[in-house]
This record gives C-alpha cells, structure tokens and sequence, in this order.
C-alpha cells in the first residue's frame, strides 16, 4: 500500500532530480575541504543566510550542539525555551556532552520567550552563579504547533542579546517556512542571529543534512569541533548535490505545504470529536481527542494506517499532522476521509 505520511516532514524522500543529481555528484574528500559540491553548497547557504561562512552537518541535532559548544565553555548557561527542541528532544546533548547548563524559560503560546523572563534569567556577576552566554530562539516553534516568530521580535531579542554581551543562536530547523508564512526572507529574519541551524532534511526534502552558518572564525571552530563529534564526512558532495536542490528549488514552493495544511485543519474542525489549536501558520496541525472519542490514540493510529494514511501522536491524546512536499491536494482528502471513518 502506497501511504499518505503525516507523521513528520522527516519522512520526506528525495525527489527524481535529486537522486539523480546524487548519483552525478562532483566529489572530494570534505576533511581536507577539496569536495567542490559541498563547498558550493556551504556557499550557497551562506549567502542565503546573510552570514559568512556554513558548515554542512549530518543531523540538526548536531548543528545545534555546535553552536552551544562554540558559544559556551563548560559551566556556562543557556536561556533556552522549556518546549524548544534543543531542551526537550536531543538528549540532554548540551549538558552529557558540552557540560552547558540550560536555563529554560516558559514558551508562550506564539512560541517566544518574554523579553522580560529572558532578562530576569541573565545572571548577575556573581562568584555563586553560573555564567550566562547564549540565548536560543526556535523558528518555527514546533511544539508550540509550528508556529512562527515574527523578524520584529527577532530583532527585539537580538537587541537585549547585544545589550547584555551575550550571543544569539537561532534553531532554525524549518527556519524556511517561517519566511515562506512570513512573506520575507530568510536572510532578513535571521539578521539578528549570531548563528543559525536549519535543516535540509525535512520540508526542503533532502535525505540527509543540515546547515550551520555563522562568521567565518565561528564556523572554523564548528569545523574543529564536528570532527571530534564524529561528523567529519568525506564524499559527502553526493549529499550535498540535493541540497543545492533543496535551497534553489524546494525554499521556493513551501507555502504549498502551508496551504494544504489550513486545509486540513478547515477539514478536521467539521469532525466534533476534535479539538483544534489554532489555525497553523506553517506546515503542521495540532489537535486534541474530545472526551466522546473513545478510542485511544494507538486505536485511531491503527484504524489510520489501515486506510492508508501514517499519523503519530504527540501527546496522550493529542496529534501533530505534517504537510511536505509527498502531500498532495488528494492526500489531503484521504486524510480527511479515513479520519471521518475512523472517528464515526
């Protein structure tokens, strides 16, 4: 059976192109920086980014954690979001690995930190306290249901970063489709951001790989540091040849993942048994079983997967549906269908 995969825009594939343009892919040994597709690609994400430099990382995970053990020294604290993805879901990585306290501050239901909670957790000069370096902001903000943060607020944020002596970090995994929904780009909306992560692997649709971009003596310290972490790829321009795609075709085309989800969530607000958050502003749609929905999240994933539809829960009786590039208006309307079975 051919399935309709909501459960992440992780499960994207590699398109035709990419594939082919993988297996034509000029390549080098990317330790000794002589793989000429991924240092196109690195040049390529830099200027999209508006920084210097980039360095091309296995996993967004990894990206992340280069950036707060360039920023930080051992002992050193992070403000950080309670529901960011850098404090929920990569395994501690920050404290196990780079010995970086988290100081994690309450994520409003827009996805920012106050700017006042973020200036109460900056630590004083004092000999009984640790030493607060980094801020990090997440756009778009996942578990707060995909949602974006505006350039005026990160702006605002860099601001009190710069203010306060202290470094701004931007988990941009799908930081794309913030700019898509924003109608900006991206550039413009990470300017504040000292340095940023942002993935190739989910709605821009290549198999493997993220991006770290930053100044140039930033990134020669992530470099150092990625090797020690095990990430020194060597022919990896036959990964790189799909991002390039990623960025020069699949940026362009995310509002189509945004549109398809409103049409989801426009779809599923006719079923009572739902309750929706609001509106997505990008490519995901959060809801909550009603108390008259008996079934159990694992029933209603079963029930799904048999009509040919993939979903995930995100909560003991809550869901996360993702639109991607593999969703198509049809997908749409399958979904939509074995939801109303489903839930009869």
């Amino acid at each position: 059976m051919e399935y309709i995969d909501l459960r992440s825009d992780t499960v994207t594939k590699p398109t035709p192109e990419m594939r082919e343009a993988m297996a034509e892919a000029e390549v080098g040994d990317d330790v000794y920086m002589d793989d000429p597709t991924v240092n196109r690609l690195q040049e390529k994400s830099a200027e999209m980014l508006g920084k210097e430099d980039s360095l091309f990382v296995p996993s967004g995970t990894m990206g992340n954690l280069l950036a707060l053990l360039v920023h930080c020294q051992r002992g050193d604290e992070v403000i950080v979001g309670d529901k960011s993805h850098i404090y929920l879901n990569e395994a501690g990585g920050m404290a196990a690995l780079g010995g970086i306290y988290p100081h994690p501050i309450m994520n409003q239901p827009d996805g920012t930190l106050l700017l006042d909670d973020i200036l109460a957790s900056i630590q004083t000069e004092d000999v009984h306290h640790t030493i607060t370096r980094l801020i990090c902001l997440e756009n778009t903000q996942n578990v707060c249901g995909g949602v974006v943060l505006s350039a005026e607020y990160m702006k605002a944020v860099g601001k009190l970063a710069r203010e306060n002596n202290l470094s701004l970090h931007i988990d941009g995994a799908r930081i794309f489709n913030a700019a898509a929904a924003l109608n900006i780009s991206v550039k413009d909306l990470v300017a504040p951001a000292d340095s940023v992560m942002f993935c190739l692997s989910k709605g821009l649709v290549a198999p493997v790989g993220s991006m770290l971009v930053g100044t140039k003596k930033f990134i020669k310290r992530a470099r150092h540091l990625r090797k020690m972490l095990g990430g020194g790829v060597r022919q990896v321009g036959v990964l790189a040849s799909a991002g390039l795609i990623s960025l020069e075709k699949m940026s362009m085309r995310l509002g189509e993942d945004h549109a398809r989800a409103k049409d989801l969530f426009e779809g599923l607000k006719q079923f009572q048994g739902l309750k929706l958050d609001a509106s997505p502003s990008s490519n995901m749609v959060y809801f909550d079983l009603r108390d008259e929905v008996k079934l159990s999240v694992d029933e209603i994933i079963e029930g799904m997967k048999q009509r040919g539809v993939l979903v995930d829960w995100a909560g003991p009786r809550r869901f996360r549906l993702v639109t991607h590039y593999w969703v198509n208006d049809e997908g749409v309307e399958k979904t939509l269908k074995a939801f109303r079975e489903v839930l009869k």
